[in-house]
């Protein structure tokens, strides 16, 4: 993220980048119309339009969360991998952030990877759900059935399904 660029100048760059523009960027910046269209249609997908011309060190930290995948999704990719994608910002906007994530990338038929150590959002917005536990796959279902997973119940959680602590009673793992 370019902090001292608007948040529209971030997400240009990303279609200068995917059009093979950058090269000329500095004469074609302000001459290629069908570029600025684009990413003024990215911001409101996204929700940020309103911070089109706003430097995007000076947005709020949930709004550069989406500038971050706004500036991914303009370079049209069929994978996006998202690190914690919510890490950082209060709990009130998590989920908005993520709704608008998710219905943009459903949309656009685009396959996420999403590596996320908050598990509310991990089983309410994943298809599928890969647990990895000190370097190896330990559980590879749908929420239901990771949730319902025992070595995953035991493990990382610190219960058995029936509720009985996993460790002599000491909470996680």
């Amino acid at each position: 993220m370019f902090d001292h660029l608007s948040c529209a100048d971030n997400v240009a760059l990303s279609v200068f980048s995917r059009e093979g523009k950058t090269l000329n960027l500095a004469t074609l910046a302000s001459r290629d119309h069908a570029v600025w269209t684009e990413a003024h249609d990215v911001l409101r997908r996204f929700g940020l339009d309103r911070a089109a011309m706003m430097l995007a060190g000076t947005i709020s930290h949930g709004e550069r969360k989406l500038l971050d995948v706004a500036v991914a999704y303009a370079l049209k990719p069929k994978l996006l991998f998202l690190d914690e994608p919510t890490s950082g910002v209060s709990t009130r906007e998590k989920a908005p952030i993520m709704d608008i994530v998710s219905s943009i990338v459903r949309a656009g038929g685009i396959t996420v990877v999403i590596i996320e150590h908050d598990m509310d959002i991990v089983f309410r917005y994943s298809e599928r759900i890969v647990v990895m536990y000190q370097g190896a796959i330990l559980a590879d279902g749908t929420p239901d059935e990771i949730r319902r997973n025992d070595a995953v119940t035991t493990t990382l959680i610190g219960t058995h399904p029936t509720g009985e602590p996993a460790f002599g009673g000491a909470g996680n793992a």
